[in-house]
């Protein structure tokens, strides 16, 4: 059975990306992460780890993932940038906390590599509103 790093080894390398140990640890944290962590969030989880790493580093390795595409940019929060690892679902944004929630909504519309004549290449979808954990 193949392991996590090596799966991860296999993606950058498939990607064009040299794998050392640290960027494959930026990205492990990414793919199990359920928060959508930003850049400052992979920081202060990451920095026990290895205790010379620098923001700017997460941040390089964030736009070289994002640029190979092998994550995506949320773009939800006005106040920051946040990131995922996963792909293909929809997002939800609460209004009162803030939290981002992924939502595997099913969608024939975004299977499609055209619609109205137009080429597919990427897609985002979000709903915005208030998550059950603020209704209450």
């Amino acid at each position: 059975m193949i392991s996590n790093l090596e799966k991860i080894k296999n993606d950058f390398l498939a990607a064009g990306i040299k794998p050392t140990y640290l960027r494959m640890k930026i990205y492990q944290f990414l793919l199990e992460s359920k928060d959508h962590p930003s850049g400052k969030m992979i920081f202060q989880a990451l920095k026990e780890i290895f205790p010379t790493i620098s923001l700017t580093t997460i941040y390089n390795n964030l736009e070289l993932f994002c640029r190979k595409g092998l994550i995506k940019m949320v773009l939800l929060d006005p106040k920051e940038i946040r990131f995922d690892g996963k792909k293909d679902h929809h997002h939800f944004l609460c209004k009162k906390c803030h939290k981002i929630i992924d939502l595997p909504i099913d969608c024939d519309l975004v299977k499609k590599k055209k619609i109205f004549g137009h080429l597919i290449i990427d897609w985002d979808g979000y709903f915005l509103g208030i998550c059950k954990d603020c209704q209450k």
